[in-house]
């Protein structure tokens, strides 16, 4: 069994979100049991009423809360009642518990992650690495998405290496297809750094790159995993995100504006269906934090349950594929940014 334990608070539909997607998780997975952190009353009522495996959910009394006001290191110190503390101290200190979730504040969660947990040996910064829908039915990471705003090329290159693992342990990808992300395409485009970090990345025999990638190019099914900073990484994915969105508003509002639209939307029902999930990201779960010696799952924060329990499928494949001793292999065998054949 793989023990996750799940911070049921900090989201914009907590606790219910958090509570059904555990359950959701529990019914579609019989190798899990899950540690639920929040509000004890709060997670019964959830609870109360509906059907899952009672032997596999543990409570945590927790009814504290934080918000991405606070300012993460005194949180840490001091909200020992706050949920996504609780969840953070269990992770570190239960040698049980492989992996948490949590939709809180992201710089709570980083530097709780950061502080409390520890880095993978090697490891010099965690990147967060979410997953996107690509227009050919699979899915591009993007690593790093908002964990390090200012990076180095060794950073950069530290950031391919455990998204690519990341691509190839947890969604089955064969030599991920590893791109830089910068203003052109051409090897001498960008700047020093994006420069510096190309000859690294081209240099390394442990990834699959393949040069540079431009942002229109992101759900174009080119490319497995995108690397970057973390600026430009969440300005890249929240781009793409809301950009989704207002076409999917755009789109229902056309089919729906008329008469002779609503007859034709008719014709194409389940293609319409099977595209409108594709482009939802409740379907893809949250980021993983890749770096920390042990598994954490950053969900969005108006994840619904769907989200939720895609978050803790994340984490189980992560755990069962032994994605962090492969991180801590492949980053210890490289020296001041070359690789060395592994």
């Amino acid at each position: 069994m793989v023990k996750i334990v799940v911070d049921c608070l900090g989201g914009d539909h907590s606790p219910q979100a958090n509570v059904q997607g555990c359950i959701d998780a529990l019914a579609a997975n019989g190798d899990i049991t899950l540690v639920l952190t929040g509000g004890r009353e709060a997670i019964e009522k959830e609870l109360a009423g509906k059907e899952y495996d009672k032997a596999r959910i543990e409570i945590v009394d927790a009814p504290d809360t934080v918000t991405g006001e606070d300012r993460p290191t005194d949180v840490i110190r001091t909200a020992k009642q706050s949920s996504m503390v609780r969840a953070v101290n269990m992770l570190r200190e239960d040698d049980s518990v492989s992996a948490m979730v949590s939709l809180g504040a992201t710089g709570v969660l980083l530097t709780g992650a950061v502080l409390r947990i520890g880095r993978i040996p090697g490891v010099e910064r965690p990147a967060f690495c979410p997953v996107m829908p690509t227009m050919d039915g699979g899915v591009v990471g993007v690593c790093d998405s908002g964990a390090n705003v200012e990076c180095t090329p060794d950073r950069l290159l530290q950031f391919a290496l455990m998204g690519s693992l990341y691509m190839e342990r947890v969604y089955g990808i064969k030599s991920p297809r590893v791109a830089l992300l910068n203003v052109g395409v051409e090897e001498g485009k960008g700047d020093d750094l994006h420069k510096e970090a190309y000859t690294l990345l081209k240099n390394c025999k442990a990834l699959n790159f393949v040069g540079n990638m431009e942002s229109r190019d992101v759900l174009s099914g080119n490319y497995d995993l995108i690397v970057c900073d973390g600026f430009s990484g969440n300005v890249l994915v929240k781009t793409t995100e809301g950009t989704c969105i207002e076409l999917l508003k755009m789109l229902k509002g056309q089919l729906t504006s008329s008469l002779g639209s609503k007859i034709g939307a008719l014709f194409f029902k389940n293609t319409l269906k099977k595209n409108f999930k594709k482009l939802n990201y409740q379907n893809y779960g949250g980021s993983v934090m890749l770096g920390t010696k042990k598994v954490v799952i950053k969900g969005h924060g108006s994840s619904k349950a769907l989200a939720v329990s895609k978050c803790i499928e994340q984490a189980y494949a992560a755990v069962k594929n032994d994605l962090n001793p492969e991180i801590e292999t492949i980053i210890n065998s490289n020296t001041k940014g070359e690789m060395q054949n592994v």
